[in-house]
């Protein structure tokens, strides 16, 4: 028994070494293509919700075949900012940068970028991100929110799914 143990273990290591070493660089959501920005919508557009093969209906904030699902509407108040953009404009957004999670402080809902740039993901959109690979080498994309005047879009390359964030900067 100990022999098989022995053995075994170490085959096992190597196992979950290579499944997490694959898993970086691997893009799931969109079909592993960076979508475009979300583009601007009229003041009292739906909730754009993704039907499925099923009939079921995908509501979440997700991006499949470029299109944005689940983009709360222009109007929603929870977005209204006194002062939008308190620390300067985060100036590398958009689908040409890539970034990589520097670190999480996951009672204050931030995390940073490697290199610098941080954020706040909103409260109500926390939920969605709670079992996101913080550590993990996933890569994210920041737009700009054409909706909400001061906030950002956070894509998930891995899984699709995008969060509001607020830019704190560069600390």
């Amino acid at each position: 028994m100990k022999k098989a143990l022995i053995l075994v273990g170490p085959i096992l290591l190597l196992a979950a070494f290579a499944a997490v070493a694959q898993r970086a660089g691997e893009h799931h959501g969109n079909a592993g293509r960076i979508p475009p920005p979300p583009p601007a919508r009229a003041q009292d557009a739906a909730r754009d919700a993704e039907r499925l093969p099923d009939g079921s209906l995908d509501n979440r904030p997700h991006v499949s075949n470029d299109h944005w699902y689940g983009h709360d509407a222009p109007s929603d108040p929870r977005f209204h900012l006194d002062h939008p953009w308190p620390h300067g404009h985060f100036a590398d957004a958009g689908p040409a940068f890539q970034y990589r999670v520097g670190g999480v402080d996951t009672t204050a809902h931030r995390f940073w970028f490697t290199g610098g740039g941080y954020f706040e993901v909103a409260a109500w959109d926390w939920p969605l991100v709670t079992d996101w690979c913080w550590n993990c080498a996933d890569d994210y994309v920041v737009y700009d929110d054409p909706d909400h005047l001061g906030w950002y879009v956070l894509y998930n390359m891995q899984n699709g799914v995008y969060v509001h964030v607020q830019y704190l900067g560069v600390h």
